[in-house]
């Protein structure tokens, strides 16, 4: 019943989100902005193609076939269905002699043989996923970009088995981790299944009661939750800019900002003037360091979809370039991701303040109209 109800929502969630969803500007009006919650993940393991004849990189599509949005979603809704009706169905037949011990015929659970069976069920999915879906051997693959998130698609991976394959941002290691996971989750699961725990254990680590499995089972969720919000703050290779949006480390830290610097610099150099330096930059790198896009607009417990704060990105203008009265080039010192709200404040090269625009002009130090 609980993987019912879970595959029921992510089903239902998906439709609902598909009819809101507006696919027509993937690169100023993406997923992220638009408040999507199933659609990234989706698209993460390798769905890009709707019936509706569009695609997440703006693209028409044309017979998408099962793995479509739609296709998967509604999968996951006749799933849902079909596990409620089974776990009506045991509810109705408890007694079944499977779920008697054979010794006394009273009604008893085998939970370390319980334990063995989802184990190698799920080590073979694990597996499954590595050595066939990523690696596009039985699947798609899946999204994968570069370190600005200008490049992504969905792709094969090959397994990265040597220390590359630690780096959270090689997508490699999503493949090579899952088949070497689901290798040892499958002979824990057949040791299982063969070998009986000695008595001192079973009674020790309380393995026939249902509460200690339950609890063991909610720490193990508790470790992958834990793990999951450590990529989601930093990134990593599985949480694309394009389809999650930047990161609250990538704001503060100016990530994007110091790229386009770079970019810019390297134009100059090569002889450009500033306005053909800035054209050189994708729309989509410089979209991530719009102050719309902090993570954290609208303070910490900010709700709903970026599109209702501030409106629907239609164009890039152009860079603003601010001089102060010596001919210094400032720039707008960046809002923190913990702030709802931030002063305007132009700082130099070196970090020094220069001019700002205060909540309050009386307290204004280094006005914009003072130090023009």
């Amino acid at each position: 019943m609980h993987t019912a109800l879970v595959s029921g929502w992510a089903g239902s969630m998906a439709l609902y989100e598909l009819a809101v969803f507006d696919p027509s500007d993937p690169v100023l009006n993406p997923m992220w902005r638009q408040g999507m919650f199933v659609m990234p993940f989706m698209t993460r393991l390798g769905i890009t193609d709707s019936w509706g004849g569009w695609s997440i990189t703006g693209e028409s599509v044309s017979n998408p076939g099962l793995w479509s949005f739609e296709g998967v979603a509604l999968t996951h809704i006749v799933l849902s269905g079909l596990l409620f009706l089974s776990a009506i169905w045991h509810w109705t037949y408890w007694d079944l002699e499977v779920f008697r011990d054979p010794r006394t015929g009273e009604p008893a659970l085998d939970l370390p043989k319980i334990f063995g069976i989802h184990l190698l069920l799920a080590s073979l999915l694990c597996f499954g996923f590595g050595a066939f879906h990523v690696t596009g051997v039985f699947g798609p693959g899946i999204w994968v970009s570069d370190g600005y998130g200008i490049t992504g698609k969905v792709q094969p991976v090959a397994p990265a088995w040597g220390p590359e394959g630690f780096n959270p941002f090689n997508p490699g290691g999503v493949a090579s981790h899952h088949i070497a996971a689901g290798t040892v989750g499958i002979l824990a699961g057949v040791f299982h299944l063969t070998v009986r725990p000695p008595q001192r254990l079973y009674r020790a680590l309380r393995m026939g009661n249902i509460e200690t499995v339950l609890s063991s089972s909610i720490a193990a969720v508790f470790f992958a939750a834990f793990v999951t919000s450590g990529t989601m703050w930093y990134g990593s290779a599985t949480t694309p800019i394009e389809l999650f949006g930047p990161t609250r480390y990538q704001w503060d830290s100016g990530y994007f900002q110091q790229e386009i610097e770079r970019r810019v610099e390297n134009a100059t150099n090569e002889g450009l003037s500033q306005a053909e330096a800035w054209s050189r930059i994708p729309d989509k790198l410089a979209f991530y360091d719009y102050i719309g896009n902090n993570p954290a607009k609208g303070g910490l417990f900010r709700a709903g979809p970026m599109d209702k704060g501030d409106g629907i990105a239609e164009a890039w203008l152009g860079h603003p370039i601010f001089l102060d009265k010596e001919g210094r080039e400032l720039t707008v010192r960046r809002m923190p991701a913990f702030f709802e709200t931030f002063p305007v404040i132009l700082v130099d090269r070196d970090g020094i303040i220069r001019a700002d625009i205060p909540f309050r002009r009386a307290e204004s130090k280094y006005s914009i109209g003072a130090t023009r």
